[in-house]
């Protein structure tokens, strides 16, 4: 069910998307009658609909406890139906709101590795975020904003047009991470990942190792008590894979050079700080486990 929505609102992208190009193919027509035809006729179908799912809001709505139940949950968690009232602005949240019901699906992640998003602000459509944790000066702490925290905002927020993680290169809260100014615009991240579900991983034992082909990655994924982590499956320092790796405690350690990582820091090499496990932003949501992988070029 959870592929088929997020195929429905790709398709639903894919079709604004042309709508988009074909209003541009009019606004560039030389016949300046026919571009304010087709330009009215855009706006009136526009009105027309979204006049028709706001009454049909209304009618749902006035059945009672079940017809409001329907439009405070339901709808919101269909992604094409999302979609859609979003286009429409019959969104029954607001911005804000909608920025932090995304945020909440990806903090269990952001907790297994130490650390946590503050929204500062949203306003106009930008949202302004602050990551803290324990990953300070860690060279994945980008790499946790942009897969993790980037996308849960996008998916549950299209209609935010930046995202700015603040200058937190000289902390004011202890133990927050390190990161320069970092400004996320929407045009050139929302396609960027590509989440993908993993099975035969919810029930991974304890401190084991359990390597799997997911898309083009070969990924390590191991259990620490209640949590999952996620790596690529090769030791940055020998090059090699780590099929064989044993975990002692929190620490991975390479068992072809010994090198040892800390699992919880989002792979921080403990032997050689400079060195760290490539993580895998990793969500359990309705019983099922992803993991945000690079989406492929077209």
């Amino acid at each position: 069910m959870g592929s088929a929505m997020t195929s429905d609102k790709r398709e639903f992208e894919a079709r604004l998307k042309r709508v988009d190009e074909l209003v541009r193919g009019v606004q560039a027509t030389a016949n300046p009658a026919l571009r304010a035809s087709v330009e009215e006729l855009m706006q009136t179908l526009l009105e027309l609909h979204g006049a028709g799912i706001s009454r049909m809001m209304e009618i749902v709505w006035d059945d009672g406890e079940a017809g409001q139940r329907i439009i405070e949950e339901k709808l919101p968690q269909d992604d094409l139906v999302s979609s859609l009232l979003l286009l429409h602005d019959l969104h029954p949240y607001p911005l804000a709101d909608r920025v932090q019901m995304g945020l909440n699906k990806v903090r269990p992640y952001l907790q297994s590795h130490g650390g946590e998003v503050e929204v500062l602000s949203v306003e106009d459509g930008v949202v302004r975020l602050r990551l803290r944790g324990s990953c300070e000066n860690c060279a994945a702490s980008s790499l946790t904003l942009k897969y993790a925290v980037e996308d849960a905002i996008y998916a549950a927020a299209p209609d935010v047009v930046e995202i700015i993680a603040v200058d937190a290169s000289k902390p004011t809260v202890a133990g927050m991470i390190g990161l320069d100014q970092i400004a996320i615009h929407r045009d050139s991240a929302v396609e960027q990942t590509d989440w993908r579900t993993v099975d035969h991983v919810k029930g991974l034992p304890e401190r084991k190792v359990s390597i799997q082909q997911v898309g083009d990655q070969s990924i390590l994924f191991c259990r620490l008590g209640e949590n999952l982590y996620a790596y690529a499956n090769h030791c940055p320092n020998c090059l090699q894979a780590l099929d064989s790796a044993q975990i002692d405690g929190t620490t991975l350690v390479c068992d072809h050079c010994q090198t040892t990582y800390d699992l919880i820091r989002a792979g921080r090499g403990l032997d050689k700080p400079t060195l760290h496990l490539e993580p895998f932003p990793l969500l359990v949501e309705a019983g099922e486990v992803k993991i945000a992988l690079p989406a492929p070029l077209p």
